[in-house]
């Protein structure tokens, strides 16, 4: 639990797998289970007001199918939404309020889908999981998929023609976009593309640490210049090549991006319960208020309350969709 005297500002996070492990082992539980990295205790602990659970389909249970896309909006529903006591998080309007409600009772979740493998070609499969609450896509995982190329795609290729109608439907609907792990080619399209700002929910600064799943310089800008936001995640080996990773080692990232003009775009996605090794000291969510204290020795209160929450939040309250007016 919170420690006397420690520091606790409200947090937004952008992306965890809490949701994938729990599909896959049904034994799994939100509440009290340490086989999770997030669990409704640890949200608490760490002063998680909102937390953003990505949908993801493991390569290893197969041909992705939109079936198990539904399984895990059920857990979230029943699982984490009802058991934990989230309220889940849709529209603008909510988004609007939660500077002011982040601290008070139970806290919100926002889905997410971390590749669009699982809608299977099929947009009206889309429709339906935006219907159900998910706000923004992930276009693919680290490989092709029917819609675009990912990260780790050898051909860096754009997007497909289907993918350009999915981007296309995304624009119309509110639906928000994600780059974390798509192609260099893919994201420069996007930004084309794209009629809202786009998001990088779980990315590093490549010039800090030369993996491909972090953004390039040039990548940044233009997720800045687009009043985008960068997710800073607590991957060890996106944030820095040596064996053992500490906070300190975020701050690199934290002031690169800075220098190119991102103070105001910068917020942070752990990518808790999607590894299986931690930053010492940032093992799941409840040390939020300890890794805040290390970011107040450094910055300014003002810069550490947007980086942990008001970033995320503005970003929210501009681009998520409007509630439909009730006749």
């Amino acid at each position: 639990m919170q420690e006397q005297g420690q520091i606790h500002f409200p947090v937004v996070d952008f992306h965890c797998d809490a949701l994938s492990k729990m599909a896959e082992e049904p034994s799994i539980h939100f509440k009290g289970d340490h086989r999770l990295d997030v669990t409704g205790e640890r949200l608490l602990e760490g002063g998680v007001g909102l937390q953003c659970f990505a949908i993801y389909l493991s390569q290893k249970w197969g041909k992705p199918r939109f079936e198990q896309v539904l399984r895990q909006i059920e857990k979230f529903r029943g699982g984490v939404a009802n058991t934990g006591g989230l309220r889940p998080l849709r529209w603008r309007e909510e988004a609007a309020g939660l500077a002011g409600v982040l601290n008070d009772g139970p806290g919100w979740g926002m889905l997410s889908l971390e590749g669009a493998d699982g809608l299977e070609g099929n947009l009206f499969y889309a429709e339906l999981i935006f219907e159900l609450g998910v706000r923004f896509l992930g276009l693919t995982w680290n490989y092709a998929n029917w819609a675009a190329d990912g990260v780790l795609e050898k051909r860096n290729g754009g997007f497909t023609e289907k993918g350009r109608e999915l981007v296309e439907w995304c624009n119309g609907s509110g639906m928000l976009l994600d780059v974390s792990h798509l192609s260099e080619a893919g994201f420069w399209e996007l930004a084309e593309l794209s009629k809202r700002p786009i998001i990088a929910s779980h990315s590093n600064a490549r010039s800090i640490c030369a993996h491909p799943r972090n953004l390039t310089d040039d990548q940044i800008r233009a997720v800045i210049g687009m009043d985008g936001r960068m997710g800073l995640t607590f991957v060890p080996w996106f944030v820095t090549d040596r064996k053992e990773v500490v906070p300190e080692d975020l701050l690199r990232h934290i002031e690169h991006v800075c220098t190119l003009g991102g103070e105001k775009h910068l917020m942070f996605g752990s990518d808790f319960d999607g590894i299986d090794s931690w930053i010492k000291g940032l093992e799941h969510p409840g040390h939020y208020p300890s890794f805040a204290e290390l970011l107040l020795r450094h910055y300014s209160e003002e810069s550490v309350k947007g980086w942990l929450h008001g970033n995320a939040v503005i970003y929210l309250a501009s681009n998520l969709p409007s509630a439909p007016k009730v006749e």
